[in-house]
């Protein structure tokens, strides 16, 4: 008997109807998808590693895309800490892209992948707060150097014994 409850709870359940509906339900019939087709497209690749890509879409949408290879100079250390320079191949990368955002927006980007890293540049990208320091000036303080006390002596004298000749008068 549970088991014939279960299954009819189940069977009813199977063929209520669903809650979702369709984009052709909720527009109407004649809603379409909005057709982005590609307008153009390229690819090359060539012998020496290097390549180039690119397409355009219905949209607007665009991307450019170039590789080069190139041989870089690496220094490697090994495990007793000695250096040694190699020559590598590796690749570099450059390309742009436009589109427009969900909200409308134009978004152009472009960067530059090679030995120094990856650099994207585009007016949507965040950008860091630039901070103006005033660096700390240490406070200037007029000092006078003290002055050794001026004492103006007197030197003494040593007496000097000046002979008389017994009558009064200095002998010369």
């Amino acid at each position: 008997m549970k088991l014939f409850i279960i299954a009819t709870v189940l069977a009813i359940a199977a063929a209520a109807p669903s809650g979702y509906k369709t984009e052709e339900e909720k527009y109407g019939k004649d809603y379409k998808y909005p057709e982005i087709t590609v307008v153009s497209q390229s690819d090359e690749r060539n012998l020496d590693g290097s390549s180039k890509w690119n397409y355009a879409l219905s949209d607007g949408t665009t991307r450019d895309e170039a590789q080069e290879q190139k041989k870089f100079t690496v220094t490697k250390v090994d495990d007793y800490g000695k250096e040694t320079k190699e020559e590598v191949y590796g690749n570099t990368n450059k390309g742009s892209s436009y589109w427009v955002s969900a909200s409308g927006q134009k978004i152009s980007l472009t960067w530059v992948a090679d030995e120094a890293g990856f650099q994207p540049k585009g007016d949507h990208l965040p950008v860091a707060p630039v901070h103006v320091y005033e660096l700390p000036v240490a406070p200037v303080h007029v000092y006078e150097l003290p002055v050794a006390p001026v004492h103006e002596y007197e030197l003494p004298v040593a007496p000097v014994h000046i002979p008389f000749n017994g009558k009064g008068h200095k002998i010369f």
